[in-house]
């Protein structure tokens, strides 16, 4: 990774995508909520986007490793607690959605502390559980914004599917921290 440029093209894409979340929260408090859907859409292919060329350009950073996960999780908390502000989804899934990133956080912090290793790279749980998350976002977001019928369904499905993701990733995360705290501790 190169660490001596972190100005790269990339980079300013993951920065787009931060300064995009409070347009996109104002977006959808003003009921604009088909603007707030293409927002999203773009800020999701942005995601692809700083990665693919972060690889192709060779301009992997370490402050990019850092922004890109967190540009994620500011981008879909912010999205889960105004749609859930919004009455377009239920507030057990949005509490899960923050507590289970909270605790990512802080688990991973005290995981440094204890380890000295901290790896930012999500496992796939997490992965699957942020895709999982982005498609409730995106339907919920174009239903609403874009008048389209016949989804309660879909939805419905998907917020059950993005609670049992959640719990999922999360137990997977604790599992690997209880391992490397093992390993820390000669146990392993």
């Amino acid at each position: 990774m190169s660490q001596t440029i972190w100005l790269n093209i990339p980079n300013l894409i993951t920065l787009g995508r931060i300064i995009a979340v409070p347009f996109l929260v104002w977006l959808v408090l003003i009921h604009q909520l088909d603007w707030a859907f293409w927002v999203f859409v773009g800020a999701g292919i942005s995601d692809g986007l700083d990665g693919y060329l972060a690889k192709k350009m060779g301009a992997a950073s370490k402050i990019g490793a850092f922004l890109d996960p967190l540009a994620d999780k500011f981008m879909l908390v912010s999205i889960f607690v105004i749609l859930g502000v919004q009455d377009f989804l239920p507030l057990w899934l949005v509490i899960m959605v923050v507590f289970r990133d909270f605790a990512i956080v802080v688990g991973a912090s005290l995981i440094e502390i204890v380890t000295h290793t901290l790896e930012m790279a999500p496992n796939m749980s997490s992965k699957i559980n942020t895709t999982v998350q982005i498609v409730l976002a995106s339907l919920v977001l174009g239903v609403q914004g874009l008048d389209v019928v016949g989804m309660d369904l879909y939805i419905e499905i998907m917020i059950y599917t993005v609670g049992l993701t959640t719990v999922w990733s999360g137990a997977i995360y604790l599992y690997q921290w209880g391992n490397m705290i093992s390993q820390a501790n000669g146990e392993g």
